[in-house]
């Protein structure tokens, strides 16, 4: 167990009463806690909720990040179960969005019985192409987007979170996430992006023992409704919602029906 003040280093906000269900909200990649805004209100009516920054996002503790131990997942998925342990939560519905899909499947695999459900928001097992499986994004694709990173980070910033975000007819949401993406350490946000877009847990799946709410937008640039219809097909009993939405971050451009799809699911017994 992390002996560092697990709350700080995460910054850990907890909403609601004790005695009422948790929601745990997990972050994607280059956004922190405050892209939960729009839907929080709504989730803490019925639930307590937890929010955290992971480490070298958002108001997290930056000394204790490190690129060795964030280079993979893993060391996400260990602070999130670190965070459940601190916190004494159980029977937990961990909601993870984008990488942190993932993130919150290697933690509910590791210790399935602190999780009652998931929710996997706008997932994506593998961003690369391999063989049958089309994960939108070449090799060379990853490469290209790793090096334009290292070479002009804000660049690459401006240029990428429209394309994530998607509604150009609402280009303050782009330039929200842009912004979000600017406030990142560039060297955290290299190896974070490297660990998001090499990774491959489409073997994780199947392991998956808890009821698992799959939910993906009508159109997502990230992560299209084939792989979230993969991811769907390898977790045995999910269920599988598609929003009337565009973009990889519903939670900002529809916040409305990602609330009512997390509760929907969430709330059922």
């Amino acid at each position: 167990m992390c002996t560092v003040d697990v709350t700080a280093r995460n910054n850990v906000t907890v909403l609601g009463h004790r005695n009422e269900p948790t929601l745990l909200l997990a972050h994607g990649f280059g956004c922190d806690q405050h892209l939960w805004r729009l839907v929080v209100p709504a989730l803490a009516e019925r639930f307590r909720v937890v929010l955290f920054d992971h480490v070298g996002c958002g108001r997290s503790d930056a000394s204790t990040w490190s690129a060795q131990r964030y280079s993979a997942l893993d060391a996400y998925a260990e602070d999130v179960l670190e965070i459940c342990a601190e916190l004494d939560l159980r029977d937990v519905v961990l909601v993870g969005h984008s990488v942190s899909a993932m993130i919150a499947v290697l933690a509910a695999n590791r210790e399935p019985d602190r999780f009652a459900k998931l929710v996997l928001l706008t997932p994506s097992p593998c961003y690369l192409d391999d063989g049958d499986y089309r994960g939108g994004f070449s090799r060379a694709d990853i490469d290209e987007l790793l090096e334009s990173l290292d070479s002009n980070y804000l660049g690459w910033s401006a240029t990428m979170a429209p394309v994530i975000m998607g509604n150009p007819d609402r280009p303050e949401l782009g330039g929200e996430l842009t912004e979000s993406f600017c406030r990142t350490d560039p060297e955290v946000a290299r190896v974070f992006a490297e660990a998001t877009f090499l990774s491959d847990n489409r073997a994780d799946l199947p392991e998956v023992s808890v009821p698992t709410l799959v939910v993906q937008t009508a159109q997502d640039a990230i992560a299209s409704q084939e792989v979230g219809r993969f991811v769907h097909d390898r977790i045995a009993g999910s269920e599988l919602v598609t929003l009337d939405a565009t973009g990889h971050c519903p939670q900002l451009s529809a916040p409305e029906a990602t609330a009512a799809a997390i509760l929907a699911f969430a709330g059922a017994r």
